[in-house]
């Protein structure tokens, strides 16, 4: 099913949380709402899950309107799968009561039993053979691939995660988000996600909504978010940058304090130009460079490296090299493009 939200404004008595909000997320696929904390995000799939009343606009869930002017379904009458943020299993369940809570007594509308749809989704998530295992004896991980089965097993037409790996360290995090993308591809649930991690959200999304202040302020593929930023809020957080001051701008040429940048087409004529890090790389013998400067610092994070370099302008710039650096402190380095950069209005 898909779930469209149409002008809506949520709060909890006091000014708006969430201010005049649309969205579309299509059947079939995961958008995740990201943004800073205290931005909204929870509160905008509170409508949706139906324990927020908006104070304005209109939900949908597929054709049905479950939330609007004359209109309020309650959550549990919404289909919609829930899975907070640290799983929230029950103790004094074993792992197939918890996934089995919610499946109808008399079974699945098809006719599956019970226990056959439990044992159907302790496989999908990797856990066959450990039904009887209490929750305290499971791994971080794993508690939350229950949670995750324990709200997809009633088929429900829509999967609200909020902040489902927040808790996980780093590298379970990552691991865990992928696997569980690959188990909500192969069921179709249609699907949001709440985060305020910009790497999980760009990895996994169909589509990623970006929130700030209460107010979606641009939606798009992760790849048109991150390359197409309309705003420097926007391009601010989702990613590094390089941010150099432009005071003329024309023919895809930016004047800036290091020199004349190639920059995609703009309607601006000044402003700021924004390089990512990974847009820079060291020039080759035969290249002609464009920004020259000194190592001043080296961040090793074992998968890329990203190195500080002052300016013979005195401006420092930042470049993302993949493994290990090929340079070291102190060191003379020049430096040229893979892709123009971006330029945007500096009023923000």
């Amino acid at each position: 099913m898909s779930v469209r939200l149409d002008h809506v404004t949520a709060g909890y008595g006091g000014p708006p949380v969430v201010l005049d909000v649309d969205l579309t997320v299509a059947t079939g696929a995961l958008t995740s709402i990201v943004g800073p904390s205290g931005c909204g995000k929870t509160t905008l799939v509170r409508t949706v899950a139906g324990f927020l009343r908006p104070t304005s606009g209109t939900i949908f869930i597929g054709d049905r309107e479950v939330s609007g002017p004359t209109t309020f379904v309650p959550p549990e009458r919404r289909r919609i799968g829930i899975v907070p943020q640290e799983g929230a299993l029950f103790p004094h369940l074993d792992v197939a009561g918890n996934i089995g809570f919610g499946i109808p007594r008399g079974g699945m509308p098809d006719g599956t039993s019970s226990d056959a749809r439990v044992e159907e989704m302790l496989a999908l998530v990797g856990l066959s053979g450990r039904g009887a295992a209490a929750p305290h004896e499971l791994s971080g991980g794993q508690q939350q691939r229950v949670a995750l089965a324990r709200a997809l097993a009633p088929r429900p037409d829509v999967l609200l995660l909020d902040e489902p790996f927040s808790a996980l360290d780093a590298g379970l995090r990552a691991d865990l988000r992928a696997e569980v993308r690959e188990v909500l591809r192969s069921v179709g649930t249609t699907t949001i996600l709440v985060t305020h991690d910009q790497e999980e959200a760009l990895s996994i999304s169909d589509q990623v909504a970006l929130m700030i202040a209460g107010q979606i302020v641009q939606r798009g593929t992760p790849q048109d978010l991150y390359a197409n930023p309309r705003s420097l809020v926007a391009a601010r957080f989702l990613g590094d940058l390089v941010e150099l001051p432009a005071t003329q701008v024309s023919a895809g040429i930016a004047r800036t304090p290091l020199g004349d940048i190639p920059v995609s087409s703009t309607d601006t004529t000044t402003g700021v130009v924004l390089i990512r890090p990974e847009n820079l790389r060291r020039a080759s013998a035969h290249e002609t460079p464009l920004i020259a400067g000194t190592i001043t610092s080296i961040d090793y994070h074992g998968h890329d490296s990203l190195l500080r370099v002052e300016t013979d302008a005195g401006i420092p710039v930042h470049v993302r090299q993949a493994g290990a650096p090929d340079a070291a402190l102190g060191d003379r380095i020049s430096l040229v493009m893979n892709e123009k950069g971006m330029v945007l209005p500096s009023r923000d």
